[in-house]
């Protein structure tokens, strides 16, 4: 049962309140809605109060070229992916000493808002002192669910090489991928609600030496991982690809396929490891927005409150796409958790598609 031992997120330079980015949004969209401000009410409603961005508010009443942007997201994904590598590998909240990068066997690169070739992985092992065999498995196109599909190869290169110290590194910056000219309801959603992001989380195998590394008492380890695809389900979410860049795609039905698809796929996946969902003591949501979070509670029949820190991260940080469950994680690892407990841990992006982790907390 490979352990999650550290995880560090880095919080990109600019903050933007949500009552910035809903009078940039009516400046901008003003013209395209007649009833603009009835729309403005999402920013609202989305409970979102803050969010970070590489660039400052300015940079986005800008055209900006698809080059541009993207070379803006390699410079900046190297550089605050570096600073989240070096900050979970030398991370007082959750290690006893430093793990040198010469002990890391793979690097799994999660990301869906620029595009890197060579990738970002290696520009940073050019910056960091990796040993030269260390692997390398950039991710690209799972959006929100990327993150926990992260953590989930993770795991299984683990299982299958016990002795292996693997980094997931999550690096999303959404706001370069806004669209000025996009005068849609899918960009005016998006502008209400994702952010940039990037975090870091360190998962080991069986056999390796935690014990000289661990801080805490009790720390999650994965017992078992799922991916689930709905079929014909394509429209749902993800990117149009254009001259301009990438275009953001919504389906206003996201909140009803969650409420309606989620739950079985959940019971199947705990069935099999002999769990019902009042077992499940954490439940570590990726918070896609307000509305997604009230239907993972409808659905799954939990507590409301087992959403408390999904909602705080959406509060704090909006949707960071892959890096948000990585976020989320981070606050329930911060804590003392009992050794024992159980945490489902889920994430949902395009495809339309789940990732999900079985955990349990060990001494």
């Amino acid at each position: 049962m490979p352990t999650i031992l550290s995880i560090a997120e880095v919080i990109p330079p600019y903050e933007i309140k949500q009552t910035q980015a809903t009078e940039f949004a009516r400046e901008l969209f003003s013209g395209s809605f007649k009833e603009i401000g009835r729309l403005l009410k999402a920013f609202e409603n989305g409970l979102i109060e803050k969010r970070y961005f590489v660039n400052p508010v300015g940079w986005f009443q800008e055209n900006h070229s698809f080059e541009e942007k993207n070379n803006v997201y390699i410079e900046s994904a190297v550089t605050l992916g570096r600073e989240a590598i070096v900050k979970c590998l030398d991370n007082n909240q959750f290690l006893k000493k430093r793990i040198p990068y010469e002990d890391i066997d793979a690097i799994f690169y999660i990301s869906t808002t620029g595009i890197a070739t060579p990738s970002i992985e290696a520009r940073i092992m050019n910056l960091l002192p990796f040993h030269l065999h260390t692997k390398r498995i950039p991710i690209w196109g799972l959006g929100c669910a990327g993150g926990a599909a992260g953590l989930a190869r993770a795991f299984e290169y683990c299982m299958a090489f016990p002795k292996a110290k693997v980094l997931v590194l999550s690096v999303e910056l959404c706001s370069i991928t806004f669209q000025r000219n996009d005068l849609s309801k899918s960009n005016l959603i998006g502008t209400s609600l994702f952010a940039d992001g990037v975090a870091c989380a360190l998962i080991c195998g069986d056999s390796c030496d935690i014990g000289d590394f661990r801080l805490k008492t009790t720390y999650p380890s994965i017992l078992a991982v799922q991916s689930a695809l709905l079929p014909d389900s394509l429209d749902v979410m993800g990117w149009d690809i254009k001259n301009e860049g990438l275009f953001v795609r919504f389906s206003r039905d996201i909140p009803k396929i969650v409420h309606n698809w989620l739950k079985p796929v959940a019971e199947e996946f705990l069935h099999e490891h002999r769990l019902q969902i009042d077992k499940v003591d954490y439940f570590i949501a990726h918070p896609g927005g307000k509305k997604v979070l009230d239907a993972y509670v409808e659905s799954l029949g939990i507590p409301a409150s087992m959403t408390d820190v999904s909602l705080e991260v959406l509060k704090n940080f909006g949707n960071m796409s892959s890096a948000t469950i990585l976020y989320v994680l981070k606050q329930y690892m911060e804590m003392d958790i009992p050794r024992g407990s159980n945490g489902l841990c889920a994430a949902l992006g395009p495809g339309f598609s789940s990732e999900m982790l079985l955990l349990r907390w060990f001494d």
